[in-house]
């Protein structure tokens, strides 16, 4: 596999290499690895930046920690776009997500660690509509939050559920690819946007021809993706994928406004014809500062929610979401007054990540 190395990357001036931040990095538990000139290595533990007992490093030390594990076209992309996404693995240890980009002319990089286990659902604190999602045979399902809320470990674990239950075809465009799925009950065909394909679009126009049953978009980016996707789960496909919006409700103003005015109304149709669901959420770190803790909300396409969305009453879903707790609905103020009723979150948190403090300490105040 590309970008994957069995020993120590070589460097000449910096004390540690890469392998061996990398390496502490997943030894404290913590989710991701900066490297940038004029600071030491920083590692995110639980929500905050640690710093590394490390020099500081130069402009230089960062190219010869990065560089080495880069393939030619990715350093010849890189020297071009001067960004790039890439994934690297440390074999039989753990695997990372990267960035690269340059600021105030020098390299910064960033690297997420994604573990080789791919979690099961019901270990990641998930809503228990989660598997009765996976099980649909059709419709469109989004998991949106900000960067950091855990979107590709929850995506992951659906196709997981998927893969380990149901005899089906699943396809997945993604950049880059994250978790490795295995070939279980399911075919699990991955590909990767700058090394199996030359970009999302191509990837998509082409991905119904595979036969697909399911069909994972690592995020909904533009109007060709999101057209491609409403498509394709309106015409019997499950589709699965991701949006960088904070709340469900906006989830559907962000996919409605990226069309033309125009064209508008045809993707209301399509869209409360397709959606199945959508799960917002978000990461908060634990009362006991031993982990994160994951905040869930919920919508569901009820037959009342998909006449707001065809009706453009958005700004009604909200209010659909906070009385659908029978349906298995819940906001986000709601998940957040549940995770402080069990000891799980302070109120300080809480009231830092809600949507409506008005509504949050309405639901606190009952505690």
């Amino acid at each position: 596999m590309k970008n994957e190395t069995n020993s120590t990357v070589s460097q000449q001036d910096y004390p540690v290499d890469l392998n061996k931040l990398l390496t502490l990095t997943v030894e404290k538990g913590s989710s991701d690895l900066h490297l940038t000139a004029g600071a030491p290595p920083i590692a995110r533990t639980y929500g905050k930046l640690t710093p590394f007992d490390f020099p500081k490093l130069s402009p230089r030390d960062v190219e010869n920690l990065v560089f080495p594990i880069l393939e030619p076209q990715q350093r010849q992309e890189f020297t071009e776009k001067w960004e790039l996404d890439f994934s690297y693995s440390i074999q039989g240890f753990s695997r990372f997500r990267g960035n690269m980009m340059r600021q105030r002319g020098s390299l910064a990089v960033a690297l997420r660690v994604v573990p080789y286990q791919i979690p099961a659902i019901d270990s990641l604190n998930l809503p228990s509509c989660i598997e009765e999602l996976c099980n649909l045979p059709r419709g469109l399902i989004l998991v949106t939050g900000p960067t950091g809320s855990g979107k590709s470990t929850t995506l992951a674990a659906m196709i997981n559920y998927i893969n380990e239950n149901r005899s089906l075809n699943i396809v997945t465009v993604e950049q880059p690819i994250e978790f490795l799925h295995h070939h279980k009950k399911s075919i699990v065909k991955q590909r990767e946007v700058g090394s199996d394909t030359h970009s999302f679009g191509d990837a998509l126009r082409h991905v119904l021809r595979h036969d697909p049953d399911v069909i994972l978009i690592g995020e909904m980016r533009d109007l060709e993706s999101i057209s491609i996707a409403l498509t394709a789960a309106e015409t019997g496909h499950l589709v699965l994928s991701t949006l960088h919006t904070q709340t469900a409700p906006l989830a559907i103003h962000r996919i409605i406004d990226v069309f033309q005015e125009h064209m508008q109304n045809q993707v209301r149709q399509q869209l409360a014809d397709s959606l199945q669901g959508i799960i917002s959420q978000q990461l908060l770190p634990r009362a006991d500062d031993q982990g994160m803790a994951l905040a869930t909300e919920v919508l569901l396409a009820t037959s009342a929610v998909r006449n707001m969305i065809r009706d453009g009453k958005e700004y009604q879903l909200y209010t659909c979401i906070q009385t659908g707790h029978m349906q298995g609905m819940r906001t986000m103020d709601q998940s957040l007054a549940e995770l402080y009723r069990a000891g799980k979150i302070t109120r300080e948190s809480a009231l830092l990540r809600c949507v409506s403090k008005t509504e949050l300490e309405r639901l606190l105040g009952k505690v």
